[in-house]
């Protein structure tokens, strides 16, 4: 029986895990007998070499998990309950595929794996210079503070709290800390009538898209621009018009007039980095109004601004009630937590509330806590502050590299984030640029995609330095140079 189990300290999970999760294991693939008892907490310590509590700790798990039954004096057996509730496995040979399986393609009515999307390599932590747009830097992630909100989260007060079936309703706590810390912040003011929690801001387009968008209608989106939001519109379907930008964002003009929603990201433009003037805001605004559209507003990376006072968001604003506003926590805390808010008027969030219900109810409760609890104890603020601290040192050696090996190809931008926007050699083709690049542990984003047009120039793309540490900028920037060199001598 003590060979069925091995244990190593060089595995995530703890010896005790590990230890639990293959006795489990045992017991239900029948390895372990009815009649006789699982060997004592010493002897199988002595065995594993591991200490006695571990053991101790896993059989008072399991027998309260039900594997495990007691009896004084003799040690712990298998319960013999938890094999009776086991499936039993079918004992049927697989059917034979036939030449009547259905043609999905005619069964599709959407292919959203046929429009033209993104790429990101899921082995990006494995490269040393990847210069990826929008993910995480382990090193610079709060893991202490966040193991304790999310332990916290799941007390037996909280579980009870948030454990039950709550429809359509998101958690109060987080409710109050987007509506009294983040939004703030942008000079939003809401009430918690006017506030959606989404499954990150994705899901807030998602579902605008659903509620405004059809076939006769329009949506002006910026060019070069945000490609999921073109996606969503093009799939729900919709018009979509391109609408240019310049050193300053969104060029307003008469174009304006033929859109019945516009989706513009003022703070932090994507992908150029560029920031709207506050001047041009206010006349976006006035255009809105003049014209009777919407506007939806994506504010990402509002948060990350350490180069300038902060420009008003656009929600800020408005006094007609014309602007959503999107907002998430996925360039700050973690991509990975998908957590996002859409803040509007109360009949558009009492039907996005309702839609939502339809799709997923509503977010994660458990993640909703535990995110609820990093920003009431303030750990996001220090998060804040330990992201811009090194986004900027990291901003100043991506602008120094740049400069020195690939001059006048980019302008730093003024607002901050977490990327430069390249502009290469006119007969640059920066798809054959990223997989050369790929081969020698550079990572890049070519920036044809973000272009409406599918003749798109091929020559732009994007470096980000939200994950790559600023030592290796340099080096990587240098990589890039000569690969450019060598395409477009």
């Amino acid at each position: 029986m003590l060979q069925l189990f091995h244990l190593s300290p060089e595995k995530a999970a703890s010896l005790q895990q590990q230890l639990r999760e293959q006795i489990a294991r045992a017991i239900l693939n029948g390895n372990m007998p009815l009649e006789k008892p699982l060997p004592s907490s010493r002897k199988l310590a002595k065995q594993l070499n591991i200490a006695r509590n571990t053991v101790v700790l896993t059989y008072e798990h399991l027998l309260d998990d039900g594997y495990l039954l007691a009896r004084e004096r003799s040690g712990y057996y298998v319960n013999p309950a938890i094999l009776s509730r086991k499936p039993a496995a079918p004992r049927v040979e697989p059917a034979p595929r036939t030449q009547d399986a259905p043609d999905w393609s005619r069964h599709f009515v959407l292919n959203p794996s046929a429009q033209r999307n993104k790429i990101k390599p899921r082995d990006w932590q494995n490269f040393p210079y990847p210069f990826i747009y929008g993910q995480f830097d382990p090193a610079l992630f709060p893991t202490a503070n966040w193991r304790e909100c999310c332990r916290d989260a799941v007390s037996v007060p909280a579980i009870r709290d948030w454990a039950s079936d709550r429809l359509d309703n998101d958690d109060p706590l987080l409710m109050e800390q987007i509506r009294t810390r983040l939004l703030p912040r942008r000079g939003v003011w809401a009430r918690p009538e006017q506030i959606l929690v989404t499954v990150g801001a994705q899901q807030a387009l998602y579902i605008l898209a659903r509620l405004l968008l059809d076939k006769d209608r329009c949506l002006g989106i910026e060019d070069p621009g945000y490609m999921d939001v073109r996606n969503i519109a093009l799939l729900n379907p919709s018009r979509v018009l391109p609408l240019p930008v310049d050193e300053h964002g969104l060029i307003i003009d008469d174009r304006l007039a033929a859109c019945d929603c516009v989706y513009v990201t003022p703070s932090h433009q994507c992908p150029t980095t560029v920031t709207m003037p506050l001047e041009r805001r206010y006349e976006l605004l006035e255009r809105a109004h003049r014209h009777d559209f919407l506007i939806i507003e994506d504010d990402y990376e509002s948060e990350t601004n350490y180069r300038s006072n902060p420009t008003p968001a656009l929600k800020s604003l408005d006094r007609n009630e014309r602007v959503i506003y999107t907002g998430s926590l996925s360039k700050t805390l973690a991509p990975g937590l998908r957590v996002g808010y859409l803040v509007g008027p109360e009949p558009l969030i009492r039907e996005a509330r309702a839609l939502r219900r339809l799709m997923v109810r509503h977010p994660a409760a458990n993640n909703q806590r535990s995110v609820a609890l990093f920003l009431e104890r303030g750990y996001h603020d220090a998060l804040m502050m330990t992201l811009m601290q090194a986004y900027e040192e990291r901003s100043q050696a991506m602008h120094a590299a740049l400069d020195e090996f690939l001059p006048e190809s980019s302008q730093q931008p003024a607002f901050g984030g977490s990327c430069y926007w390249v502009k290469g050699p006119d007969n640059l083709d920066a798809r054959v640029l990223r997989q050369l690049a790929a081969e020698r542990g550079v990572l890049i984003e070519p920036g044809d995609i973000h272009f409406h047009s599918e003749n798109a120039p091929q020559n732009f793309f994007r470096l980000g330095y939200s994950s790559i540490p600023v030592e290796r900028i340099r080096p990587g920037i240098e990589i890039l140079a000569e690969l450019i060199q060598g395409l477009c001598p």
